[in-house]
């Protein structure tokens, strides 16, 4: 998802979608393009769209499309929960796990003061569902300290507040740079949320990435869960699409407000076919994804103006730091880049996120790096003539 507060930059039309990265025409080259800006500007593979056009459908809205319930019944396999719901988006993921987990209005949802659902969902949660957001802030790694955690959880009996009900973590944790959340820690929220009768519910938009960076099972991973979302159109490049995983019977629950929230669809095995490809093809390949953020982390770190942690990048995103000694702001080296096709988008202000995905090839990172520092050299030089000359005026 982009916010407000990531800059969206025009980009020319990107080529065929490929693992080597832009295509060329045969007649004339096309300008390159190197979008960084998020794993969600990814085209679906030539795949993908053979198993769209010829994908077996019914009508998902009376459960019988074959393509949406084998894709469902897949991805909960994968999670080791009995059922799956196929949904539009992973903010109507979350926000129905929500809404299915704190049924009576006022309930309240503890969250990290930086997940998705919090900052970047528009507030879904309480506009739609009455169900209020218990803020406890995020550390640098993602987690939430589970003390906070637990002192925020209301007492039972008290009329002054409103019931406690669920805890959500996000996994891998965007605004954290894409931080993997532990195995240990996930069990630890789960025993937590158990031990005080609640539920755990995990925003897994980029669960795949979290599981391949740690090296343990999605099953394992979330196992402490009582629901997780799961999005296929970002790392595993499906064009649109996320899976909501639970029990029976929360799963049921959960069918009944997609209908409500207008996510029902009719033949959406159209689409579900390209999820099926994702899970088949994208998962295994996710690790290049998360080598090539860390070459870029750690060419860019050696860029000076430029600040990247390069030992906290976990999985495919690059949270680059604009330093005061930078020629140029954070917005100003982005629309610089846009010149030479590399596309990127700022966050907070002095913070560039570069996010890479099956479109971006090793060349592709070399590029980039080599386009940041020229860019920033050349405009160090034209800043320091500028100085000069300013200085000689002064003199003379």
């Amino acid at each position: 998802m982009l916010s407000s507060q990531q800059q969206v930059l025009p980009l020319p039309e990107m080529g065929s979608a490929n693992s080597g990265g832009s295509s060329v025409d045969s007649k004339a080259a096309a300008p390159r393009v190197v979008d960084l800006r998020s794993d969600t500007v990814t085209k679906p593979t030539a795949q993908m769209r053979a198993a769209m056009a010829n994908a077996e459908v019914g009508n998902d809205l009376i459960g019988v499309d074959p393509t949406v319930c084998k894709l469902q019944q897949q991805m909960a396999r994968i999670f080791g929960k009995e059922a799956g719901l196929f949904v539009p988006s992973g903010t109507m993921g979350n926000l129905i796990g929500v809404l299915v987990h704190c049924e009576v209005r006022g309930s309240e949802v503890i969250l990290g003061s930086e997940c998705h659902l919090h900052v970047y969902e528009q507030g879904g949660i309480s506009t739609l569902g009455g169900v209020h957001p218990r803020i406890i802030p995020n550390k640098a790694d993602g987690t939430m300290n589970l003390r906070e955690v637990e002192a925020a959880i209301r007492p039972p009996n008290d009329d002054s507040y409103p019931n406690t009900r669920l805890i959500c973590i996000e996994n891998t944790h965007n605004r954290c740079g894409g931080k993997c959340i532990s195995v240990e820690y996930t069990d630890k929220v789960g025993e937590l949320a158990k031990w005080y009768g609640l539920k755990m519910h995990i925003d897994g938009a980029r669960i795949f990435n979290a599981a391949t960076a740690l090296g343990v099972s999605p099953e394992r991973l979330v196992r402490a869960a009582d629901s997780i979302s799961v999005c296929l159109s970002k790392g595993l490049a499906a064009p649109v699409g996320s899976v909501l995983v639970g029990s029976n019977e929360f799963i049921a629950k959960a069918r009944k407000l997609r209908r409500a929230l207008g996510g029902g669809m009719c033949q959406a095995g159209v689409i579900a076919a390209a999820g099926l490809v994702s899970l088949q093809d994208m998962v295994g390949r996710l690790k290049d994804d998360h080598r090539r953020a860390q070459l870029i982390a750690e060419g860019l770190n050696a860029i000076e103006g430029l600040k990247v942690d390069v030992a906290n990048v976990d999985t495919n995103i690059v949270n680059v730091e604009v330093t005061h000694v930078s020629a140029l702001g954070a917005e100003e080296l982005c629309e610089a880049m846009k010149e030479q096709g590399v596309i990127a988008m700022t966050i907070g202000g002095t913070k560039i996120r570069i996010v890479t995905h099956y479109h971006i090839s090793d060349d592709d990172v070399q590029y980039a790096i080599a386009c940041f520092k020229d860019t920033l050299l050349k405009s160090s030089i034209t800043q320091g003539a500028s100085v000069n000359e300013m200085t000689f005026k002064q003199l003379t």
